[in-house]
């Protein structure tokens, strides 16, 4: 990420600047937050590309919050408005994108800073992972550099040689020999650029990481590793995780509350284990009878899925979007669209059926 840092100080054996703790305010102080509330806080945020006529909505009034230490997971189709999303929390759209609502993170809004205080916030707030290491990494430049870049930007290090010091310290972190420093993204596996990236996340002490689809294209085997790394990095470092992937599985083994998305709104959301093994809104259950699950044969010979496409979002349907593919639909649903309500305590679901005796999948145990 890009941003700006402290100008002065640091520890004169290492040459690096120590860190703020919190999200610096405009002149490098620490700010405190808003008390009781979590790190990140998303308030009705809208993103919408072009405008009047043409305006095409891609997350439409999404409220979360993460709070510090915890893992947040949303899932949800391709086009459902996820990846938007985790780039709307650091402003990482283009031009065409309208953003409205809050994105508060420690307290402040990050929809209303000005770029240097923005710059500031990337760099000890938030960091991110993006979708595809082999297009994140420059092809012509050793990952080394690429990774000491921000150090020396931000003055996480003062001297290229602290900067190589800390790199070195960052891929033995994430489980890469010091001398692959010196390789060009070509040269590594699938799961070693992975790993890159989490390293890259991870060099300027962020207090929160977005990761989206970080396991994308990876082998099953290599999937388990890294996400195995990012617990274990985010446990040992206190470090907030949002999570992102269409694999509800994945998340449910990976993070503390899921949020599930259709058609840029959260249609669900609640504990890891209630919303994977016992979803209330339809499009959670479909989500979750997607992929085979542990000790359920029939599963196995045939995951079941989810009829229809997703919507046009130029176009969404009327009342409740999901309408059109659910299979317990009332008449009503087409003319009236569901808020979220409570199923259980910390479980919500935007459905009519929420509490009323609705089938339900058998309940089940996140792969591993």
């Amino acid at each position: 990420m890009t941003g700006g840092g402290p100008k002065t100080g640091g520890d004169p054996t290492t040459g690096a600047v120590p860190s703020a703790g919190g999200v610096p305010s405009a002149g490098g102080v620490p700010s405190a937050g808003a008390a009781g509330s979590g790190l990140l806080e998303i308030k009705d945020l809208r993103v919408t590309y072009g405008t009047g006529a043409d305006a095409v909505p891609a997350v439409r009034g999404v409220s979360l919050s993460v709070g510090s230490g915890s893992k947040l997971g949303i899932a949800g189709e391709s086009g459902c408005g996820k990846s938007t999303l985790a780039l709307a929390l650091l402003r990482l759209l283009p031009a065409t994108a309208r953003l409205t609502g809050e994105i508060l993170l420690d307290g402040e809004d990050v929809l209303t800073m000005r770029w240097g205080r923005l710059r500031a916030v990337r760099w000890a707030g938030a960091s991110i992972v993006f979708q595809g290491a082999m297009h994140s990494l420059n092809a012509v430049h050793r990952i080394g550099d690429q990774i000491a870049e921000p150090l020396l930007l931000h003055r996480r290090a003062t001297t290229p040689a602290a900067a190589r010091a800390r790199v070195a310290g960052l891929l033995e972190q994430v489980g890469l020999p010091a001398a692959r420093a010196d390789a060009y993204p070509h040269e590594l596996s699938g799961g070693q650029r992975q790993r890159v990236m989490i390293a890259m996340a991870l060099a300027c002490d962020p207090r929160l990481i977005v990761a989206d689809e970080p396991t994308t294209a990876l082998d099953v085997m290599i999937q388990a590793q890294i996400l195995r790394l990012i617990e274990r990095l985010v446990a040992d470092q206190g470090i907030s995780l949002l999570m992102i992937s269409h694999d509800l599985a994945v998340l449910a083994d990976t993070c503390d509350r899921l949020a599930v998305m259709y058609a840029g709104r959260i249609v669900e959301e609640g504990p890891a284990r209630a919303v994977y093994g016992a979803a209330e809104h339809p499009y959670g259950r479909a989500l979750s009878a997607a992929f085979p699950r542990i000790g359920d044969p029939a599963s196995r010979r045939a995951p079941r899925g989810l009829p229809g496409d997703p919507p046009d979002p130029s176009a969404l349907p009327s009342g409740c979007t999901f309408h059109p593919r659910c299979p317990v639909a009332l008449e009503g649903c087409a003319h009236e669209d569901q808020e979220l309500r409570e199923a259980a305590p910390g479980h919500r679901a935007a459905c009519v059926r929420v509490g009323t005796a609705v089938p339900t999948q058998p309940s089940a145990e996140p792969r591993s």
